[in-house]
């Protein structure tokens, strides 16, 4: 797929493309009967307020505003786009911690829109930090960049190969804004005019994913303004998003080494790579319709998985350890003729990918399709698995999407002399463990750590949160207590439909992939 992975604070993502449900609107809600407390003034004299307000998964009231930046960052006194930022309050604020910002993948996640994900996941350290999620511009309520719900791809009638230039161009036609100024570069000037705003001298960052790639930045363009920096699962300047082949790959190839490995697993799927291969070559030739019940309206439906769509939905469960568990039986059953589960899993996704998907292309198009050659797509495309899939979308895509020139600066290697702390799942398909290497090389004060039994975004662990609530206590990445990643068990694999084992699998032929 096209991103660098939203992570697992928002499960609801699947590999399919919903105009519908990517650009809705915010989930935000603020209780406007409520007074404004104004607080400090920000750049050119700006004035920013908070208004208690309720998000959704949270029950308690929270802390909401805005606060208007220019679009064009050359010309200030130009037009003006208004950023949406919520505060997640310390629980105990008297020990005057500095705030924990956190920047969010995709590219097009909206910060705001993961507040119930990341008040319950990162509840240790909001117990003495105000945590503060901003909208990337682009994104959430920060001139969310929208295209009209009927162009809708609907993921029960349509395969990723059917999003056409057409629906790109429809969409491109249903944007308002100068697409240029939507870049990184300045969604990180934004980010820094709410932290002055709110009258903080310096932040703590936490980055995961695409979120990394957004902390580097921040690190080179604004490091006076950052007390410490965690980057989980890297996304390097230097590695071009959407060169995801050999990663998944690699992460695939663990998963059927590791059922190997696991008496029950090996049991039930002796020959897992085997019937991988031979499902994917059927599906090459055409391909299969199956009857299911669409899990909200409850009518039947055909729904068609192709190749592609088969590999991308397996390669989705690959972020998680928990999805994970599910690969060998949803190979295992579809190599049976049994495609159901694997549409029923794919059919969850309808609710979104939670992307602003005209978002992601514009700074995907235009800050690392054109950095990819000929021969690293020949490179990633080498492999048993997803082959060239991602960056074959991407190309379709940016040969439609309008073209801006990063600045000069952007591509620059990072080496801020910040406390750094890199951390980085041995499992993970999008961000492996070398691209942490390539930023705790380059960092000076940095340490990297790598998980062997995680996957994608190791702070949505216990363990991960212990390690990170640490560092920002000490502000240095060294010396950390990391005995907790010891303790994290290998991952199991559901060996049955109900979570148990099934009797013992008899051989197939290919002939029972059915049509």
């Amino acid at each position: 797929m096209l991103r660098l992975c939203m992570g697992r604070f928002k499960r609801k993502a699947k590999m399919k493309l919903n105009w519908k449900s990517v650009f809705t609107a915010s989930l935000l809600t603020c209780a406007t009967s409520m007074t404004s407390t104004a607080i400090a003034q920000g750049a050119e004299n700006q004035q920013v307020s908070l208004e208690s307000c309720h998000v959704k998964g949270i029950r308690q009231q929270v802390q909401c505003g805005t606060l208007a930046t220019p679009e064009n960052y050359t010309q200030p006194n130009g037009v003006k786009i208004d950023i949406n930022f919520v505060v997640l309050p310390a629980i105990d604020s008297s020990q005057e911690k500095l705030p924990l910002m956190f920047l969010a993948g995709g590219p097009g996640q909206a910060a705001a829109e993961l507040a119930g994900q990341i008040y319950q996941g990162f509840g240790e350290i909001r117990k003495t930090r105000d945590l503060i999620l901003i909208d990337q511009r682009g994104t959430g309520k920060s001139h969310p960049l929208q295209c009209d719900e009927s162009l809708e791809i609907d993921p029960y009638t349509s395969v990723p190969e059917d999003f056409s230039v057409t629906d790109i161009e429809q969409c491109l036609s249903q944007l308002n804004g100068e697409l240029s100024q939507y870049n990184s570069e300045n969604a990180i000037r934004d980010f820094d005019a709410v932290r002055d705003a709110l009258g903080h001298q310096q932040v703590h960052i936490y980055g995961g994913s695409y979120g990394t790639r957004a902390g580097l930045v921040y690190m080179r363009m604004f490091p006076e303004s950052i007390k410490s920096v965690v980057l989980d699962s890297v996304g390097p300047i230097e590695v071009p998003i959407g060169i995801f082949g050999q990663s998944a790959a690699q992460s695939f190839t663990k998963l059927i080494d590791n059922c190997q490995n696991d008496e029950s697993c090996a049991r039930q799927y002796p020959e897992l790579a085997k019937e991988f291969a031979e499902i994917s070559a059927k599906l090459s030739q055409a391909p299969i319709t199956v009857e299911i019940s669409h899990p909200r309206l409850g009518t039947n439906t055909e729904f068609t998985i192709s190749n592609d769509k088969f590999i991308s939905t397996i390669q989705m469960q690959l972020y998680s350890t928990q999805t994970r568990s599910l690969v060998p039986l949803l190979i295992h059953q579809a190599y049976l003729g049994d495609f159901k589960p694997l549409a029923g899993l794919i059919a969850q996704g309808e609710g979104g990918m939670g992307i602003y998907i005209a978002l992601h292309f514009n700074i995907v198009c235009n800050e690392d399709y054109p950095k990819i050659s000929a021969g690293m797509k020949a490179e990633d495309a080498d492999n048993n698995f997803a082959k060239g899939m991602s960056l074959e979308m991407i190309g379709k895509v940016c040969a439609a999407w309008p073209t801006y020139q990063p600045s000069d600066d952007f591509y620059q290697t990072v080496t801020a002399d910040i406390p750094t702390l890199i951390l980085s799942g041995e499992l993970d398909p999008v961000t492996p463990a070398s691209n942490g290497e390539k930023s705790d090389k380059n960092l000076p004060n940095s340490h990297h750590i790598i998980s062997k039994n995680n996957a994608h975004i190791v702070a949505s662990t216990p363990c991960g949160i212990n390690i990170v609530n640490e560092f920002l206590e000490k502000q240095t990445p060294n010396g950390l207590d990391e005995s907790c990643l010891q303790e994290i068990p290998d991952g199991t694999f559901m060996t049955g439909l109900n979570g148990g084992s099934m009797p013992a699998v008899v051989k197939a032929s290919s002939t029972q992939i059915k049509e």
